[in-house]
């Protein structure tokens, strides 16, 4: 079942300070995202052993950068590297009391895990790497105490690097692992194997990548602007025995993309169960 969270919190609102774990590709996509959609950078701290020096210039804009300090807050954002979770704990537990919102975008770490490290109210989240340009999307599921203000902070931070979905399932987060979070891997590969096959129709090889990188990253704009579903855009480019329809026969065959995509996002939700353990 999907929950959707009326998100009246906006980060303008956000009130409290907000530490940041860990401040790499995913988190530092994040902090700018708080930062460009109005939260107050002084209301920020970053918990980073190895900062770039992009995070090192939000500090002169008020971000505080590994204080000596450290005091419960409203909110604790999980980004360190799930291998490094546990180790990492000792380090961020000073910064959580007993109802500090704790949100988590660590693959395969569940909310036990979360609760038996840092403690607080969990919220499990999982972005995907597009979340780097804004355009990312996001399912996130609480534990059962977090409170409605609280998810609504949760999904405030979340939204800043794109869309979010609500569920009250926790063991739906594996599939989701499987089509959103690692998704963006699958159409990298689509791209590659499109220029590929087009280097073997006889294109030369700059001229395939250009024609495949762009009529992908069209094609998703599309998609993404349209509201009509992927099956309709796919027939309203398909001319009855034309080119698609000659390639689309390949593709929609018994043994064509649809049982291996199947067999993919199998494969994948499995591995992201046997990560949990």
């Amino acid at each position: 079942m999907v929950t959707i969270v009326s998100n009246t919190n906006t980060l303008k609102n956000i009130t409290g300070t907000i530490v940041l774990a860990g401040a790499g590709k995913m988190g530092g996509a994040m902090l700018t995202g708080w930062l460009a959609g109005g939260l107050d950078a002084g209301r920020v701290v970053v918990v980073e052993p190895h900062p770039s020096d992009e995070i090192k210039a939000l500090a002169a804009k008020g971000v505080r950068l590994n204080p000596k300090d450290a005091v419960p807050a409203e909110t604790l954002v999980m980004a360190v590297k799930p291998q490094t979770f546990r180790d990492a704990g000792p380090m961020v537990k000073p910064f959580v009391g007993a109802s500090t919102l704790v949100v988590s975008i660590m693959a395969g770490t569940n909310i036990s895990a979360l609760e038996e490290v840092c403690g607080g109210m969990v919220v499990r989240a999982m972005p995907n790497t597009p979340a780097a340009i804004g355009r990312g999307i996001t399912v996130a599921v609480p534990a059962k105490k977090v409170s409605a203000a609280q998810r609504a902070i949760a999904d405030a931070l979340l939204r800043a690097t794109g869309s979010v979905e609500w569920v009250e399932d926790e063991k739906l987060m594996d599939a989701v692992t499987a089509v959103s979070g690692s998704g963006p891997a699958y159409v990298f590969l689509l791209a590659e194997e499109l220029a590929r096959a087009g280097v073997e129709a006889g294109l030369p090889e700059e001229l395939a990548g250009r024609l495949a990188r762009e009529t992908v990253a069209g094609s998703g704009e599309l998609l993404h602007r349209s509201d009509l579903p992927a099956s309709t855009l796919r027939k309203n480019v398909t001319s009855p025995g034309g080119t698609t329809q000659a390639a689309l026969e390949v593709l929609m065959a018994k043994d064509g993309l649809q049982p291996l995509m199947i067999r993919a996002i199998a494969a994948a939700t499995k591995r992201s169960i046997e990560l949990a353990k």
